[in-house]
């Protein structure tokens, strides 16, 4: 009997294909049976559900060879140099630099931008709009950026994590009374898109290799929560930039 052995190389496309087909089959499933129309453009949209399998399987193995080891190696270093200011301005400089270069933050900024515009919340004009969109691109990159360098900190404590993310919430919700409401949906939401493809990954790998480099702490344990101070930060910051602009 002849046994067809797939190549290694096809894996991690069908692992993405695999990933993606819950989304498949439920848009799919709502298409046909909800609207009951067909799906337009057929072949165009399984060209671009493979070339999401494929760029997706890409992505997951660039994370793997580049942006993970380098995160932990630079940390450890760090940790072994026993440098902390080294330290704390290389993850201010790490959340920063990734938050302003994060696609997801800049879409919903030029959105936010346009949506202010026409609601002559600022003047409606291109110059007034960049400015509006990077405004609020630096005010969330520097949250993040001091929100990384706070659970550094918390890592080098041991300081317990639910303490000061309750903090923070609670600082949130006195802030959320006073800021305007027109900010306040977009500052929400802008704790959520500083957490996507190029924060993640970066900062995770760099609080397990800190974590793993100073004795006493857990990697399980200490490693992990920097993303959460990264999505609450920003919500803050944004609200006070509402303040300022609006």
């Amino acid at each position: 009997m002849i046994r067809f052995r797939q190549p290694k190389s096809l894996q991690p496309i069908l692992d993405s294909l695999r990933d993606l087909a819950p989304i498949i089959l439920v848009v799919a499933a709502f298409q046909l049976l909800v609207i009951r129309q067909p799906l337009p453009n057929l072949f165009d949209l399984l060209l671009g559900i493979l070339f999401v399998a494929i760029g997706l399987s890409l992505f997951v193995k660039g994370l793997e060879m580049g942006l993970f080891p380098i995160g932990q190696s630079m940390a450890q270093s760090f940790a072994r140099k026993g440098s902390v200011l080294w330290l704390l301005l290389f993850a201010f400089a790490l959340g920063f630099g990734t938050t302003v270069a994060e696609p997801a933050l800049i879409a919903i900024a030029d959105e936010a931008s346009r949506i202010a515009a026409s609601g002559n919340l600022i003047p409606q004009s291109t110059d007034a709009m960049q400015r509006y969109a990077l405004g609020l691109r630096y005010t969330v990159a520097l949250s993040v950026g001091l929100a990384i360098v706070l659970g550094v900190i918390r890592i080098l404590k041991g300081w317990p994590i639910h303490w000061l993310i309750i903090s923070g919430y609670a600082c949130i919700i006195v802030i959320t009374e006073f800021a305007p409401r027109e900010i306040i949906g977009i500052a929400y939401d802008s704790g959520g898109v500083t957490t996507s493809t190029i924060t993640v990954p970066l900062v995770t790998a760099l609080g397990v290799g800190l974590a793993s480099s100073i004795k006493g702490r857990n990697p399980m344990i200490d490693g992990f929560g920097l993303i959460a101070f990264a999505s609450l930060t920003p919500i803050m910051f944004v609200m006070v930039y509402g303040m300022v602009v609006h």
